[in-house]
């Protein structure tokens, strides 16, 4: 059974920093496209990054460019979300997903629906 667990969330201040994992297990996922979305209290839940099955491509939200960084280790099954300068409005709680298509390709998936598996989120908190 697929099963995926963020991890690393929590309170931080302004400005400061924070690391999320995604640790799947029940198989593989190296070379499928995986993705954190996020969603805040009163609102939809929103694409932040997606990273391609070969790991070579990726995807930011524009509020998050140039703050957050998400990268995977295929070794280790996990992906991760290197949120820095973090602000107020990144108050959510966080969510990983991946896809159950096999794509070792560039390409990116930005859509909710077009992911299959989802981990149960993890609440990053930032206080001004």
């Amino acid at each position: 059974q697929v099963q995926l667990v963020e991890s690393g969330g929590g309170l931080v201040q302004a400005g400061g920093s924070l690391r999320l994992s995604c640790a799947a297990s029940g198989r593989t996922f190296s070379m499928y496209p995986m993705g954190w979305f996020r969603q805040a209290p009163g609102k939809e839940r929103e694409l932040v990054a997606a990273i391609s099955g070969n790991g070579r491509m990726t995807s930011y939200a524009e509020s998050v460019k140039g703050r957050f960084t998400i990268s995977r280790d295929n070794a280790k099954n996990t992906m991760y979300l290197q949120m820095n300068s973090l602000k107020p409005e990144d108050t959510a709680v966080f969510y990983c997903a991946v896809r159950k298509y096999y794509s070792p390709t560039y390409e990116i998936w930005e859509r909710q629906d077009e992911y299959n598996y989802w981990g149960q989120g993890t609440q990053v908190t930032v206080s001004s």
